[in-house]
This record gives C-alpha cells, structure tokens and sequence, in this order.
C-alpha cells in the first residue's frame, strides 16, 4: 500500500514503515510545517556494532544544483540516481513554480543494493524547461532550502532578471551571499535587496569577467559557473571550490554544450555560448554519506562495506580512519572500513575540498569522544558547526570548545540519553553516536536527518541495528 506525505504544495510518494511515525525514506519537511510530524524520533540501543553492506546513491549536495541547472536550456532534462530526500521535492516544486513541468520517476529498484523493500533509495527526475521560464522563486520554499539560492545564475542568464528570496537553511553559522552578488556584478549584473528579496537584472545580458573569490565558495562556484556559461564572453573564476559535486555540474553543463575548462582546479575558465541543449545526467554518489557509514563502521568496531562512491572522494576522511587504527579497502566504486580495537585518537581540521568535509565534523566528533586520548578538532568553514556538542555532552562525551575548536578526551563508552539534532549532519552523528552508548538513545527532531538521508533507519537495520523510528508523545500544555 503506498501512503503519500503532504508538505503544503507538495505531495511526494513514500514507502510506510510498520509501527512507526513518518516512513525512514522520504521524510518530514522543515520546522515549523504543521502538516507533518516536526517531532518524530529516532531510538537506538547501544553496545552495537555495524557489519555489512551499504549503498550510496546520488549526492543531495549535486542534484539539487543540478535540477537548477536544467533551466539553462529549455527543453526536457533527466537527471538520474537523484536521492529521495524532503530537499528534492521542494526543489521540484521550485521549479514547478518557475513553470517547469517536473516528474520523479523511481529509478530501477531491481537491484537489491538500490532498493530497500522493493522501493528505489534513488530516483529520476524529468525537468521540462519552458522557452521563458519564471523568475521569482518564492520565499514560502526558499527559507526550507538554502540551495535555492542557486536558481539566480541560471535564470539571470536565460531571463536576463530574476527575485529569489533570500534563503534560510541550516542553523550552522553564516552563510552570506557577497560572493555571489560580488561575481554577478562584475559580469554586468545590477543587484538589490528588497523586502526580503535578492533582486538582480542584466537587461543587456551578461558579460565575461576576471572573478577571484575571497573563499572557495561552493555555492558561489555554482551560481557563477550557470551564469557564465550563457554569457557573452569569457569568465575566469580563480579560487573557485573543487568539490566533486563542482565537477559533476560542470560535467552535465558541458554535456549540454557548455565550454568550460579547469573543472576540479582552483581556476574555472568558462567561454560563453548562445545555447545550451537539454540533457541526461546521472548524479555522483554521495561522499559525505559514505563517510557517515565509514565513520560509524570506525566508532562501532564494525566492517561495513559502502558501494556506489568513487572513494577517492574521501581520501583524507578515510585516511584519518586508518590513522585511528582502521583498515580500509578501496576498490574503483566501493570502500570497505572494519575496525578490530578502540580508535586511537587522531586530531581533525576542516578545509575546503580536498581537505577535510565540514559536513563530516560530527561524526569525527563522535569517534573522538570514544577514542584512546584527546583530539583537537578545529572547524574553519561554519561558525556554528560546534552546536550540537552540548547534545553530544548529554551522551557523556567529553568535549570543551573555544571558538572554532575543541578538545575531545575519549570515553571508552557513553550513556545514552534523549537529544536533539540541530542540523542534517548532527543528527546522523548522534544516532551513531547511540550505538556506542549504553542504554537507548533518543534523537529528537529527526526531519534533519531526513533532508540528507535516504532510508537512514532502514540502511542501520541492514546493518544490523536495533533502531526505531516513532512519533514522540505530545508534551502537555502547561499554565499558570
């Protein structure tokens, strides 16, 4: 039987989960949205350990930007091994609103490593882009989805102007947007802010330009990168991010006619074209899920084996886990990490990729507070990245932070309690964190969880976790 979860405006098809709240695939929509569960939890009972196989599908961080990407070129669009996560239904229903015909189709759940209970984890997506598309993208869903704000390079190279609310997103520091406005406005754009909106038009259309970043922005990359490849003229982008999620746009831009070299280098050289064809992509796997399983494979004392990822992708991450006394396997497109005794502690700083993922902190939070010694873990991208240690704290980890770093002394075992996910990252973390605790955790306000995780709950019992995924009990109205 197939149940449908609404989110106002939306209507996305998901699997039910006997017994329990929302189903562990597409889950609940952001705080706040009255018509689904912002109070679903997730328990899990410790002294476990992960052992098996697992698979990844397409990067959140990629197909998003990549369904944006779509508006360059009008037309019909497919872009395949999307994850059914919240956050591609409202970007579906972004570009539904900007007058996009927009289909998600369960991509072949045949193979039993892509499906989970005869339900594909991935999904296609087809993308019919009208010759003029709209050019307002609505505050109601760009304060759910940050990524969003990645519709404004392409829409203000295809529409020449563009109103695209200013975005909201997670609650991990300050994520401004000069960069952004700063790049666009060297290629000719004329940019405000008004009533809560970024408002930027190039009557004119856009120009090439010499951009250097003051920070290897992602999503800065991004916009600029969509921009250009519709302007008239050449763009060079120094500093630009080299993540493999900037190399996989830049592959499907390219695949739609796109000029564009030094892709996965510091300086991106785009040659505007007058148009670009529609295209079929399938998105890269997601990194930054395979370094959640090999981190919970490291801090469990488990063996899992994670497929469908290009492991060089997380060369260092999987290198700070053979320096905690993992062994680690590589193979073209899977990895397998198993780890024998307690993690030596190992010292961790986030940096731009290739360095270290800000996105992986947590879970090198949580093998630090059960490693052998202290590690010092330091956080250079998100200001607010270290808010959930309080929650990590209720577990009984050790940790004491000043400023952008912390000191984490390793327990051999920590106790479970009930805590909160702050953001998508933090809430895996902390379920992982609960199988290594004693007693059961309860992570609260898993809808987090749900916007970067596909089937979460069911890939943990494949891996043979006892785990539960419920609806809290109300907390009763008090008065005075």
């Amino acid at each position: 039987m197939t149940h449908s979860l609404r989110i106002p405006d939306l209507t996305i098809p998901t699997r039910p989960e006997t017994g329990t709240g929302w189903s562990a695939g597409v889950g609940p929509g952001d705080a706040g949205d009255p018509a689904v569960s912002d109070v679903d939890v997730i328990r899990v009972h410790g002294a476990a350990r992960l052992a098996g196989t697992v698979h990844v599908v397409g990067a959140k961080n990629s197909a998003l930007k990549l369904m944006a990407a779509a508006l360059l070129a009008p037309g019909r669009s497919v872009i395949t091994n999307v994850p059914r996560i919240t956050d591609i239904a409202i970007m579906g229903e972004v570009l539904r609103r900007l007058g996009c015909g927009v289909r998600f189709d369960a991509d072949d759940p045949v193979d039993p490593m892509v499906a989970v209970g005869g339900v594909a984890r991935s999904r296609s997506v087809t993308i019919d882009v009208p010759e003029q598309p709209g050019v307002e993208a609505d505050y109601d869903l760009v304060r759910r989805l940050r990524a969003s704000i990645c519709v404004l390079g392409p829409l203000l190279a295809r529409r020449g102007y563009v109103r695209v609310a200013h975005p909201g997103g997670d609650a991990i520091g300050s994520r401004g947007l000069d960069m952004h406005i700063s790049g666009l406005t060297r290629m000719g754009a004329d940019i405000s802010g008004e009533h809560g909106f970024v408002i930027a038009s190039a009557p004119d259309g856009l120009h090439g330009a010499e951009i250097t970043l003051d920070f290897p922005s992602v999503g800065a990359t991004e916009n600029l990168l969509m921009a250009a490849v519709l302007a008239d003229g050449t763009t060079v982008i120094e500093n630009a991010a080299r993540e493999p999620e900037i190399v996989d746009i830049c592959t499907m831009l390219i695949r739609m006619g796109a000029l564009i070299d030094g892709e996965g280098t510091s300086t991106i050289t785009v040659t505007g074209v007058p148009r670009l064809q529609p295209v079929r992509h399938a998105t890269v796997g997601d990194r930054i899920v395979a370094g959640t399983w090999a981190f919970g494979a490291a801090m469990t004392r488990g063996d899992v084996t994670v497929t469908g990822l290009d492991p060089t992708y997380l060369e260092i991450a999987l290198d700070k886990v053979v320096a905690a006394g993992g062994l680690v396997e590589t193979r073209a497109d899977a990895f397998r990490v198993r780890m024998d005794e307690r993690p030596r502690s190992v010292d961790v700083v986030t940096l731009p990729y290739p360095g270290f993922a800000t996105d992986l902190l947590p879970m090198a939070i949580g093998m630090a507070a059960l490693s052998d010694g202290a590690s010092l873990i330091t956080e250079n991208i998100f200001d607010g990245r270290f808010m959930f240690a309080n929650e990590m704290m209720r577990l009984g980890a050790d940790i004491k932070t000043d400023g952008h770093h912390a000191v984490v002394r390793g327990r051999e075992r920590l106790s479970g309690a009930p805590v909160r996910a702050t953001d998508i990252r933090a809430g895996a973390g902390l379920i992982i964190a609960g199988l290594c605790a004693d007693g059961v955790t309860e992570v609260s306000h898993v809808h987090h969880v749900d916007r970067g995780y596909p089937d979460f709950v069911a890939d943990l019992r494949a891996l043979g976790i006892e785990v539960e995924r419920a609806t809290a009990p109300e907390e009763p109205e008090l008065t005075i």
